[in-house]
């Protein structure tokens, strides 16, 4: 087991931190896979008609449940796991990681075979949200501390892999769907099977190649600043004492409000468009695609332009615009053009990555490098509130209003309950204020 030991990935002199990223993004875009789940949602309503769903049949609202409790367990193992990552070290958070993601991809493959929602709620939802939890802080808590030149490209690099999952997990399932589905069967238990073996293999290679630096490395020729800026401290604040402190309840609720109002439109992404623009199903996984490639492209962009701007503009950007965007979505839908849709939920996708990205450095800024990765492990938990505000918002809101309006005029009404989230979440970023310096460690031990 000594493989697996934190004192086994200390890198020997000589080596490139620029190895790291490709470790990170090797799980991020495996575990990132449940961003694509709104793939499976048709599929699942209809396993046992196949061609249609019969009343024994899940509901589309039935099988969102499992997306919701993966990313509230996401956020709850992060918390309860935050030290251990930092004690343990990548190699073996990551493997574990592994173990607990594919096994839940294997279970809901047995619960679509046989019929049995509790087992998708458990293997998916409650194992494979455990995998997703580990999965995600150890590399953000690694890239770190290798880049404390460059914060937010840092977190930016280590966070975009798991918004680019959907890239390649969407139309892998649909594709994957397609070849094996048949009189008897939509496809979807087999292409979990393949999709759980294809992310075992990637999420081994990102295990056996992370490393963490030396104690007390630094990039060389890098000198750390005095900053002036009065968010961003050259002290420390432990966890235990962080999350005592309003700054990070504040944090808290920017980081739910952002999610919240992104989470729940991409859960829905593929019955979405296809209920306001009738599309096709594959032209909607191309769709759940390209927002995938928004919210990785956002994560990388936004974090690092808060390198030059400061994480708190960055986030009233986020919430200002992104919360116009959302106003503008039902005229999208009134005019008919799905291209303008495509165009303004993408920009959306941007910016809700971008502040998934941007909250790592922002808890550094406020409460130093000193176990940051556990701290961010705790204030995920807003991510597990928003799993469950965002996806069931959505999801049981645009159900009822079907009963009563055409489908694709269902969901004006939720983009403008987006915009109010939004604003709660503008309002938690311009509270925010430096930590009191009571609060600060004077000799911090090493995490």
């Amino acid at each position: 087991m000594s493989f697996l030991s934190r004192e086994a990935t200390i890198a020997k002199p000589g080596f490139s931190r620029w190895l790291v990223p490709p470790a990170a993004i090797a799980v991020h875009m495996c575990i990132g896979q449940v961003y694509g789940f709104s793939v499976f949602k048709k599929p699942l309503a209809k396993v046992l008609g196949i061609t249609a769903s019969t009343p024994a049949d899940w509901t589309e609202a039935d099988v969102g449940v499992a997306y919701s409790i993966a990313l509230a367990l996401l956020g709850i193992s992060a918390a309860v796991f935050g030290k251990w990552v930092e004690r343990s070290g990548p190699r073996k958070t990551m493997l574990a990681s592994l173990i607990c993601f594919c096994t839940g991809l294997v279970l809901a493959s047995l619960s679509v075979k046989y019929h049995q929602l509790w087992l998708l709620y458990a293997g998916y939802g409650l194992i494979g949200g455990i995998g997703l939890g580990l999965g995600y802080i150890a590399p953000v808590s690694t890239l770190m501390k290798w880049f404390p030149d460059r914060p937010g490209m840092a977190t930016g690099m280590a966070i975009m892999g798991f918004g680019g999952g959907a890239l390649i997990g969407g139309p892998l399932a649909e594709e994957l769907m397609k070849r094996f589905s048949s009189a008897t069967s939509v496809g979807a238990s087999e292409a979990m099977l393949v999709m759980a073996a294809l992310y075992a293999i990637s999420m081994l290679f990102g295990a056996i190649i992370v490393r963490v630096p030396p104690a007390d490395w630094k990039p060389e020729g890098w000198v750390p600043k005095q900053h002036t800026a009065k968010l961003v401290t050259t002290a420390s604040v432990s966890v235990d004492t962080a999350w005592k402190t309003p700054q990070f309840w504040m944090l808290w609720v920017v980081l739910c409000m952002n999610v919240s109002a992104g989470i729940g439109i991409l859960g829905q992404a593929s019955p979405m468009i296809q209920d306001m623009f009738k599309v096709t199903p594959a032209a909607a996984a191309g769709y759940v695609g390209l927002l995938s490639l928004c919210n990785l492209g956002g994560r990388f962009f936004w974090s690092s332009m808060s390198d030059l701007t400061g994480r708190k503009g960055i986030y009233c950007i986020y919430f200002i615009v992104g919360a116009a965007l959302y106003a503008s979505v039902p005229w999208t839908q009134g005019r008919g053009s799905v291209t303008l849709f495509v165009i303004a939920t993408g920009l959306i996708l941007t910016m809700y990555g971008g502040g998934f990205a941007t909250i790592p450095a922002y808890l550094r800024d406020l409460f130093g490098s000193y176990q940051v990765g556990a701290i961010h492990g705790r204030l995920i938990t807003a991510w597990s509130m928003a799993a469950i505000i965002g996806p069931q918002l959505v999801d049981r809101l645009s159900v009822a209003n079907k009963k009563t309006m055409p489908p694709e005029q269902a969901y004006n009404s939720i983009f403008h309950l987006m915009v109010g989230l939004l604003i709660v979440g503008l309002i938690a970023n311009l509270l925010v204020r430096p930590v009191d310096a009571k609060h600060h460690v004077k000799e911090p031990a090493k995490a």
